[in-house]
C-alpha cells in the first residue's frame, strides 16, 4: 500500500516527471497493470469479433483462402465459378466468429497464467507492447487449446464439406495437386491472428484512455502518456 501511495503522489504531484512513474512503479504493479489491460483488451476483441460478420465484414481480419488455394480461386473466378469459392470463404469466417465467441475464457486464463519478465519495460513500451509480449509467450499453447473449439465450429459451419467441394473442382481442373493445407489449423491460426490484432488496437486505446483499470493503474498509464 505504501508503494501504491508513493506512485500516486509522484504521478499526481509531479505528472510531468515520470522518469518518474516508471522508476517508482514496482514490478508487481506493472505486472498487475499488464494483466488488467490484457483482460480488458482481450474481452473487447472477443466482443467485436465473436459476432455475425465480426470477421467477414472486417477487412483487417477477414479470412481468405490459404495461399496454396489462391491460384485455384483466381482461375475459378475467371471462369465464373464464384459460388463454391464464396461459400467456402463465408463458412470459414462463420467458423472463426463462432470460435472467437467462445475464446474469452481461454484468453483470460492465458493472461492470468502468463509469466511476466521485465514488466515495467513492457508497461512503458510501445502502444501494443503488452499484446505483442502476450502473443509471443502464449500463442503456441493457446492455439492448441483453441483448436478443438475451431474443429467444432468448422463442423457446424460445414467448412470441410465446402472445402472438399472447392478442392474437388480445383483438382479436376488440374489446379490443386493435393490438399496441402489443414483447413482447421489454418482457421485456428487466422482467428487468433484476428484476436491479437484487435487486442493491439484496444491496448492503444486503453493506454490513451485507461478506463476500466483500477484507479491506481489509470493514474499510472495516464502518467506514462504525459511523460512521452
Amino acid at each position: 500500500m505504501r508503494t501504491v501511495t508513493a506512485v500516486l503522489v509522484v504521478l499526481l504531484v509531479f505528472p510531468s516527471a515520470l522518469v518518474s512513474g516508471a522508476d517508482v512503479l514496482s514490478s508487481e504493479e506493472a505486472s498487475s497493470g499488464l494483466k488488467q489491460m490484457l483482460n480488458q483488451s482481450g474481452g473487447a476483441a472477443v466482443d467485436r469479433l465473436g459476432v455475425t460478420n465480426g470477421f467477414l465484414e472486417n477487412p483487417k481480419v477477414k479470412i481468405t483462402l490459404p495461399p496454396a488455394l489462391q491460384k485455384a480461386e483466381a482461375v475459378m473466378r475467371m471462369v465464373g465459378m464464384n459460388k463454391p469459392v464464396d461459400n467456402l470463404i463465408v463458412s470459414m469466417n462463420r467458423a472463426a466468429e463462432a470460435s472467437a465467441a467462445e475464446a474469452k475464457p481461454l484468453l483470460l486464463d492465458a493472461v492470468q497464467k502468463m509469466p511476466v519478465d521485465e514488466a515495467r519495460k513492457i508497461v512503458t513500451g510501445g502502444d501494443d507492447a503488452a499484446t505483442q509480449y502476450f502473443r509471443n509467450v502464449s500463442s503456441e499453447a493457446l492455439e492448441q487449446q483453441f483448436l478443438p473449439i475451431v474443429k467444432n465450429a468448422t463442423d457446424q459451419a460445414g467448412v470441410l464439406k465446402k472445402y472438399n467441394e472447392f478442392a474437388g473442382k480445383g483438382a479436376k481442373a488440374g489446379l490443386i495437386a493435393e490438399k496441402d493445407a489443414n483447413i482447421e489449423n489454418y482457421i485456428a491460426k487466422k482467428t487468433l491472428d484476428g484476436l491479437y490484432l484487435v487486442m493491439a488496437e484496444e491496448e492503444r486505446a486503453i493506454r490513451n484512455n485507461p478506463v476500466g483499470l483500477t484507479k491506481e493503474l489509470q493514474n499510472v498509464f495516464r502518467g506514462l502518456k504525459q511523460s512521452r
